[in-house]
């Protein structure tokens, strides 16, 4: 190696805070089940050679995969608290799942299988908004007035810095709100007029290759079942394969800290609690590295069914995930942890309710193909835009579940409205059975008479999701930690309340660049291999003039 390259990876390592570190010495816990940590570990495996065999992965539950979840069974119904669009631009969850062979495809990876599905079963949705009961919205055109244009405009070229803490509806006048754009871009990633402007800003940047299709959302990717089974499952079981050891059912209440003179921060002692066996302590190292999925966007969820409405919220903090982060962010403040408090206190901004509807007749999903025009796996959300719930569905391509039966079709939908009557069934949709959240579906898509034939051959459960868009909640810019905080040795964060600049929470690539982040940083890499660079469509001349185009449509 020349004197040039040793300057060149020095000065890299330098930056990165950390030197290089022996991976055959190095042990890594990683606190949290979710993509995450399963990214991290498949990177530590992958590019910095830590053997499998040191990798432990803590969760408290029973399942890994955080909120890319999936389960049940015909009876008493399937269960999807959300489902994931992909794109392009998932460039590092892409790089990840390049390496991660397919569990149905031999010679194949898990990205293979998702290209592959895409191509053969293309996105292209005839039924994008709604109005009344059941009338499809025309969606060529955005909607916009000159004014909406110059706010967008205003918005686009506003500094984080001169944005702060603003909420959306501090941008727009109430025209925006009434828009086509504005219905179906905060449906598909779920934005509410109080959510924080600067979050607002980063999506139209991150995503403004998918304005001019925002209507038809034909460039999206699609994994073959639900992310569960077509990610989390088969990445779980190769890092198992591997020799990664999990450790399940095991909350992690505790990591300490030693803080040195030089304000060096390195994580000493972690404490778990098993219910089966009690409380432990694992001897944290120096050479060995701790990383922590910090809050939870399933956190405190409950789950309804047919004939029962949900849960009441009783306690808001029971994931350790948030309880952990709290502890540590008292202990060693806002610079080094961030600022929990900021996204735990309010529930009534970050909250929505989700359904999953389960099918034991042909009936209900060919009334919804009639209608919409779009076979399962072929549309996108549908959106009913004078829904008091803010209704939205979207049946995929079936099985949506392994092992899901032959004549069992499985779809779902959610509210981002749960304090308003329907439109038809006068309850809050909080209140609402599964049945009752099927009434007013139908409702909306002009099926109402259909409901009492239908009804027999469903089952419906609702889901709570009191945390899903917390990380979108206005906040200081030092609310969330650094993924490698200044002065840490062997500790960093993971996951959807980090801060990565420029990039967009609420996506599973912002948690996979996370771990790499992570991995690259405190293993002390070089500059190759590094986190593939976050995609830039306003680089594209002809992202923008097609952006452009649709916005004067």
């Amino acid at each position: 190696m020349s004197i040039i390259t040793d300057i060149l990876q020095y000065a890299h390592l330098s930056r990165a805070g950390s030197a290089r570190r022996d991976p055959a010495r190095t042990k890594a816990y990683l606190v949290g089940g979710g993509i995450g940590s399963l990214a991290a570990a498949a990177i530590l495996i992958r590019d910095a050679h830590v053997p499998a065999i040191n990798i432990h992965i803590i969760d408290e539950g029973k399942v890994v995969g955080g909120a890319m979840d999936g389960s049940g069974a015909p009876e008493p119904g399937y269960i999807a608290r959300g489902g994931r669009m992909l794109n392009c631009s998932y460039v590092c969850l892409y790089n990840l799942l390049k390496s991660v062979p397919s569990v149905d495809n031999e010679g194949k990876t898990l990205y293979d299988d998702i290209m592959d599905f895409t191509k053969a079963h293309p996105s292209h949705a005839k039924a994008r908004l709604v109005e009344g009961e059941g009338k499809k919205v025309d969606v060529t055109h955005m909607g916009f007035s000159n004014q909406d244009r110059l706010e967008l405009l205003n918005l686009w070229v506003s500094s984080e810095e001169a944005l702060g803490t603003k909420k959306i509806q501090e941008c727009f006048s109430e025209h925006f709100f009434t828009t086509n754009f504005w219905f179906m871009w905060i449906t598909t990633f779920a934005f509410q007029p109080w959510h924080s402007a600067v979050e607002f800003k980063r999506y139209l940047h991150r995503f403004i290759h998918e304005f001019p299709r925002i209507n038809t959302l034909e460039g999206v990717d699609r994994t073959p079942y639900n992310q569960y089974d077509s990610i989390i499952a088969p990445l779980e079981s190769w890092l198992q394969k591997q020799g990664v050891n999990f450790v399940m059912e095991t909350k992690v209440v505790d990591v300490e800290f030693d803080v040195d003179a030089s304000k060096k921060v390195t994580a000493t002692r972690i404490h778990t609690l098993n219910q089966a066996h009690g409380t432990s302590i694992i001897e944290v190292r120096p050479e060995d590295l701790t990383f922590v999925t910090n809050g939870s966007m399933t956190s405190a969820s409950s789950l309804g069914s047919l004939t029962s409405a949900l849960q009441t919220i009783t306690d808001p903090k029971v994931d350790g995930a948030w309880t952990l982060w709290s502890s540590i962010a008292f202990r060693l403040g806002k610079k080094f942890a961030g600022n929990p408090a900021n996204f735990i206190n309010r529930i009534d901004e970050s909250k929505w309710e989700s359904f999953t509807v389960t099918t034991h007749d042909p009936l209900l999903q060919n009334l919804l193909v009639d209608w919409s025009g779009n076979e399962p796996g072929s549309g996108a959300l549908v959106t009913f835009k004078d829904s008091n719930w803010l209704l939205s569905y979207v049946l995929p391509h079936q099985p949506h579940f392994r092992g899901q039966p032959e004549g069992v079709s499985v779809f779902w939908g959610y509210g981002l409205y749960l304090d308003k009557p329907g439109n038809f069934v006068k309850k809050p949709m909080s209140e609402c059975t599964g049945a009752e959240i099927l009434q007013e579906l139908l409702y909306h898509v002009g099926l109402a008479d259909q409901y009492e034939t239908i009804l027999p051959t469903v089952q419906v459960i609702p889901a709570m999701l009191p945390y899903i868009t917390s990380q979108f909640l206005t906040r200081e810019h030092k609310d969330r930690p650094k993924v490698v905080p200044k002065g840490s040795h062997n500790f960093a964060w993971l996951g959807q309340w980090t801060e990565i600049p420029d990039d967009t929470v609420f996506t599973v690539e912002y948690s996979v660049r996370s771990a790499m982040i992570a991995v690259y940083e405190l293993m002390g890499l070089p500059s190759n291999p590094h986190p593939p660079a976050i995609y830039k469509g306003e680089h594209h001349l002809d992202i923008i003039f097609r952006a452009l185009n649709m916005s004067f449509t």
